[in-house]
């Protein structure tokens, strides 16, 4: 590449500044004779009529564009309801005339399709944050592979989109607070007890920087669910790990340690959240951000004492499914530090995931002594104040009028503890549990959550077990000092687990219906509810390989959609009316977590077959959409119809924005990453042209049948004579046959046999031909 040229699929910033769009390379007195008012057609008088998406193309175009000009008119044009995005929605003639660059913007070229223009759309947006008036436009950043372009603007725009830090500089980002209700809107931070120096730091920011109106406060050495209640009316954001950090002028101060949020309404680091984050920071190599997410976790659990559902007053009571030693692990073996100073770092991970491990989920109220399991059992008292204002009325609306009483009025006064119910108190408890477990909302646990040993949460506790032991044995040579003097060894750590596997074994699972379910540990019964979480217990490898066996060929149909696999089955769900809403954790709905936890575990014990087949139609629901909807990433979907406009309490996060997406989703984005790692070749062509699963496994199947067809024949032309070659042959297409999902199934074909044949051997030219081109 010259001085001179751009990479065409540069992050916009390095795009719009290099090549043909660098100040001292764009003809200035090109573009200024170059007139879009007449050089685009479209204009009032003249209606375009809606034509076909493709032009045939005989060499790269580039494009010259007045970039304020094009999008006003591409607005006016294509953007028919009015939300400044270009979709299949929008009824106008999807064909837009813009000028060529080599032609100085004289000879027109037709734009045409939801896709390119609405990619045009998203660059002119880029182009305008960059200063950019006139810019050169590739076409081929117009109609670039779909897939390319979402891993792209994943890992070059969207991570830092959703990256927060809380210091001077960040603050006015991190304090703003979407879920925030209350009358009190001022900015606020709460500093852990005993931490003077960011105390000192957070003090000063709000002396130098008045604009921010920021309020510091201390939190007390033991935070109490009374406590946290008391500033429910005072809300505001946690302080998080911070290091120490020099200026350009010597001077050395404070800095925090950046993080990803989910995006939208989410702008604080949320728990599980994280996890699945960091595994998409990883496939990006961004290790750096994904270790600052432990360094947080850890500063979290030692000043706060667990693992938040978010870093906001309001969840200091509340965890969230813990993730931290397979999170730490993943970061670890990616670190490139010195042995010893790596081995320092995890260590440090792993005792704050000893200490969780006691102090939180194997301490009540969230341990059942009679199981030996553990629950989603928040402590907190009154109503969660992080919801829409009227979101409990419908649960509140039947005291208030026994009572005589406005909503208002009875709330208030419910609040203060005037009224005592312990109805309510244990509907708020459950409440909070669901939140917990992260799977707000669902009928899966609605009014019972917190009584619940769930297979999700144990298969977790069960992989901290098995991680822990086995960090201990192979990295500290089964000697584990804790802060506190005391040595851990491996064996107790296997011996927990063990215990788990058993009690998962004798309460969660089902051999007659081949599936995990939850435990009632009040009402002493299996819940009859099926979850896709019973998958976890592949991912966690706490199943036996016959308890994986059955969970794939029996349950896993249950689940198995369209578009992935939906958070629990149809019947589980029941049925739908106007007093009894969908859920947005239930059918027909599907979630990146599910997602990612399914298709590690299937891979943990060999079915990578399904693995893909998952990750496919997961990336197919996601690809679509970016597609036809102006490159949209939002929180969920429902994977039974492929669609992401969802009428479900919540809505959905991530769809509201105007002409470029600039975050996506968190854990959206990392499960694309994550997926295409799990996609031959061959299935990632078919993803980018937008094969529509039902299509694609349909027609892989027949293929397969001609490649097994095909193969018979490669072998019935070895040499008689050469029974030992056969039979290698032989045993090796089986293998591949039996253990390949077919995507790619040739190139493993030709691989396996290559070795050990020779042109003798394989006289069948026109049967390899035929497995190569299926490939």
């Amino acid at each position: 590449m010259t001085d001179t040229e751009a990479n065409i699929y540069a992050d916009s910033q390095t795009y719009y500044s290099t090549g043909g769009n660098s100040f001292n390379q764009l003809n200035v007195n090109r573009v200024r004779s170059f007139v879009m008012s007449k050089s685009i057609q479209g204009k009032a008088g003249h209606i375009r009529k809606r034509r076909a998406s493709h032009d045939e193309m005989t060499k790269p175009r580039k494009f010259l564009i007045d970039v304020e000009e094009t999008k006003r008119l591409i607005l006016e044009q294509e953007d028919t309801n009015g939300d400044f995005q270009i979709t299949i929605d929008d009824m106008g003639p999807k064909s837009l005339s813009v000028g060529t660059a080599d032609s100085g913007g004289h000879r027109k070229f037709e734009i045409r399709g939801t896709y390119m223009l609405s990619n045009l759309l998203q660059e002119l947006a880029l182009a305008e944050d960059h200063g950019r008036k006139h810019i050169v436009l590739d076409e081929a950043r117009l109609n670039e592979n779909p897939v390319d372009r979402l891993s792209r603007m994943i890992q070059h725009n969207f991570w830092d989109g959703l990256t927060r830090r809380i210091d001077a500089d960040g603050l006015e980002i991190i304090c703003a607070d979407p879920k925030n209700r209350t009358a009190d809107h001022s900015p606020r931070i709460y500093i852990p007890f005993g931490e003077d120096e960011q105390l000192q730091y957070y003090n000063n920011v709000a002396e130098t920087r008045p604009h921010l109106n920021l309020e510091v406060e201390t939190l007390p050495k033991e935070i109490t669910p009374e406590y946290v209640k008391s500033i429910n009316d005072r809300p505001g954001i946690l302080a998080l790990a911070m290091q120490k950090h020099a200026d350009n002028q010597g001077n050395v101060t404070l800095k925090g340690v950046p993080f990803i949020v989910p995006g939208g309404r989410f702008n604080e680091m949320y728990g599980w959240d994280s996890y699945f984050e960091t595994l998409g920071l990883a496939v990006d190599g961004r290790i750096e951000m994904a270790k600052g997410m432990v360094d947080n976790f850890v500063y979290e659990i030692t000043h706060y004492g667990k693992i938040l559902n978010a870093n906001r007053s309001y969840y200091l009571t509340r965890s969230q499914p813990p993730f931290l030693t397979d999170m730490a692990i993943k970061v670890y073996e990616r670190l490139t530090d010195e042995t010893e100073e790596k081995k320092t770092w995890l260590a440090s991970a792993i005792r704050a995931a000893i200490k969780e491990y006691h102090t939180v989920w194997m301490s009540l109220p969230r341990y059942d002594p009679i199981t030996g399991l553990s629950r989603f059992y928040p402590t907190g008292l009154g109503i969660p104040p992080e919801n829409e204002a009227s979101h409990f009325d419908h649960v509140i609306l039947p005291y208030a009028k026994n009572l005589g009483l406005s909503i208002k009025e009875y709330v208030s006064k419910y609040q203060s503890q005037e009224i005592h119910e312990p109805n309510l108190d244990e509907y708020f408890l459950h409440d909070r549990a669901v939140r917990e477990s992260g799977h707000d909302t669902t009928y899966r646990f609605e009014k019972r959550c917190a009584h619940l040993a769930t297979i999700d949460l144990n298969s977790l506790l069960y992989k901290y077990e098995l991680d822990i032991g086995q960090v201990i044995r192979t990295i500290y040579d089964d000697r584990f000092e804790l802060d506190d003097g005391i040595v851990e060894t491996s064996a107790a750590w296997f011996d927990r687990a063990t215990l788990r596997q058993e009690r998962i074994d004798k309460y969660l699972w089902n051999e007659e219906k081949s599936l995990y379910y939850d435990y009632d540990t009040v009402k002493r019964e299996q819940s009859v509810y099926e979850s896709v979480t019973a998958l976890w217990a592949l991912w966690a490898g706490c199943a036996s390989s016959e308890q994986a066996e059955k969970l794939v060929k029996i349950s896993l149909p249950k689940f198995e959609v369209l578009g992935g696999l939906v958070s629990g089955t149809e019947d589980s769900r029941g049925t739908i009316a106007l007093d009894r809403p969908n859920r947005q954790w239930d059918y027909p709905f599907g979630w990146a977590p599910h997602q990612i936890m399914a298709w590690r575990g299937l891979e943990n014990y060999g079915y990578m077959t399904e693995a893909r087949r998952l990750a496919y139609r997961w990336l197919y629901t996601i690809t679509k959409s970016f597609v036809d909807y102006n490159g949209v990433v939002p929180e969920k979907y429902d994977v039974v119809t492929l669609n992401h406009l969802l009428k479900v309490e919540y809505g959905n996060v991530g769809v509201d924005f105007k002409f470029v997406p600039r975050e996506g989703f968190g854990w959206m984005n990392a499960s694309y990453q994550v997926g295409l790692s799990y996609l031959t070749h061959h299935m990632r062509r078919a993803l980018g042209a937008c094969t529509s699963p039902e299509v694609f496994f349909n027609r892989s199947r027949m293929n397969k049948e001609i490649v097994i067809e095909d193969v018979t024949k490669i072998i019935t032309t070895v040499e008689s004579e050469d029974s030992q070659k056969q039979e290698e042959i032989e045993t090796m297409v089986v293998e591949v046959i039996s253990s390949t999902t077919f995507q790619g199934l040739s190139n493993e074909i030709e691989s396996k046999i290559e070795p050990i044949a020779n042109d003798s051997v394989i006289q069948s030219k026109a049967a390899i031909d035929n497995i190569k081109s299926i490939g």
